[in-house]
């Protein structure tokens, strides 16, 4: 039996409790009434699609309605979430339906030229046209192998101890400040604050509260850092681990005396990071660069939804003018040809023309290069990005660049 006959409709509050059951199947995880209290704050039911079988959900893909930052912008962008189907119903094409009626509703809706999801397993999303398009760098590092960085004393600095939900103001603060120029970050209100912040006990893995600390200054706060322990005693004495959630500093300062801090915990010897960009600071503080552990995880995935529109909401780092030939068997508008002219402002258009192509490629590659990350010329090295004029591809890949890697900073 196939799954063409079970019908997708919009989900409801009232489906939060089953929907929450499914999930807890899907990725074998019992959600506790505090879990199903927080993710249910966020939850947008109007955004929910539900596969109902004789009134059981067996599938459901939801997306969440906030802002994300690309290359010299803030946009729109739907955040695709909470996706998945029963194993009593997979391989019935469940889950290509409902990506499918997603992605065409939010390009009818017309408000988020981008779609944007982490991949809970990462060859299921590029049939739909995600392109893998912010990497994240992990970091285990070795605290007693490395000397901290050097944080000169100002005068006027300090770090204060905070818990971490009575300081949003603080942290939103210096969050807003840099988020316009960080392309990966997501818009946070009260209540997206309270969701990241939130502090599940069922979700520490025997690691303690959260903790969190302020540098500031004078004029008001102007980093932060957010962390738990996890204490752990052997043999030879003690052995904790500092893990950290979010590092946001708004300058030199700030940043290395809050990274000189996490690494300096007592009764600590290693530190774990899930969230750093591939060019993140810290590996140019340290003497031992080997021991920060690092190594590359994927992280942000893009759909690119209204093509034309994307294109020109995001700056580019140098002039350009290129035609691209499209394939998006999906979302067939995006498909064609697209004269794309960006100035030395960064500032572009992109229109249709009838003009020979300068490159071809899918949707997908695309995607893959609209953070900065993925270069265009990889991509051309790869074969996945046809150059059909000589030099385009080096002339593309080097306006899609961006001077700062994108910063995946939460799971959503």
């Amino acid at each position: 039996m196939d799954g063409t006959g079970t019908p997708i409709r919009v989900g409801t509050a009232e489906d939060w409790d089953a929907i929450s059951d499914l999930l807890g199947s899907v990725f074998h995880h019992t959600m506790s009434a505090e879990e199903r209290e927080v993710e249910g704050s966020v939850f947008e039911p109007e955004r929910s699609l539900v596969a109902d079988d004789s009134g059981t959900v067996v599938g459901h893909a939801a997306a969440y309605t906030r802002d994300l930052t690309v290359p010299g912008a803030v946009i729109p962008a739907a955040h695709v979430t909470l996706v998945g189907v029963l194993p009593t119903h997979r391989r019935r094409g469940l889950l290509t339906r409902m990506m499918h009626r997603q992605l065409r509703e939010i390009a009818a809706a017309g408000r988020e030229p981008v779609a944007v999801l982490w991949a809970s397993e990462t060859k299921i999303y590029p049939r739909f046209g995600y392109g893998h398009a912010a990497p994240r760098l992990r970091m285990t590092v070795a605290t007693r192998e490395v000397s901290p960085p050097d944080a000169p004393a100002t005068g006027d600095s300090r770090l204060r101890l905070i818990r971490p939900l009575d300081a949003i103001p603080e942290l939103s603060k210096v969050y807003e400040q840099l988020r316009a120029t960080r392309p990966g970050w997501s818009s946070r209100d009260e209540r997206w604050w309270r969701f990241v912040l939130s502090d599940i006990e069922s979700q520490r893995e025997g690691a303690t509260a959260q903790y969190g600390v302020v540098h500031e200054t004078a004029d008001g706060p102007t980093g932060y850092a957010i962390w738990r322990t996890k204490g752990n005693w052997d043999d030879r004495g003690p052995d904790a681990e500092v893990r950290v959630r979010e590092v946001v500093a708004a300058d030199p300062v700030a940043y290395r005396a809050l990274w000189r801090f996490l690494l300096t915990i007592d009764l600590a010897r290693t530190a774990s990071v899930h969230f750093a960009s591939l060019d993140e600071p810290l590996q140019y503080l340290v003497d031992e660069p080997r021991r920060l552990g690092t190594a590359v995880a994927d992280g942000l995935w893009i759909r690119i939804v209204d093509l034309p529109r994307a294109l020109a909401a995001r700056s580019y780092a140098a002039p350009v003018d290129v035609v691209l030939d499209v394939t998006d068997p999906l979302l067939t508008e995006n498909s064609g040809r697209w004269r794309l002219t960006a100035d030395a402002s960064g500032s572009a258009t992109c229109t249709r023309t009838e003009e020979p192509a300068d490159l071809a490629c899918t949707v997908l590659e695309l995607a893959a290069a609209y953070l900065g990350a993925v270069p265009l010329a990889a991509l051309g090295a790869a074969g996945t990005v046809r150059e059909l004029t000589p030099d385009a591809v080096r002339k593309a890949s080097t306006a899609f660049g961006w001077h700062r890697m994108p910063n995946p900073t939460e799971v959503f």
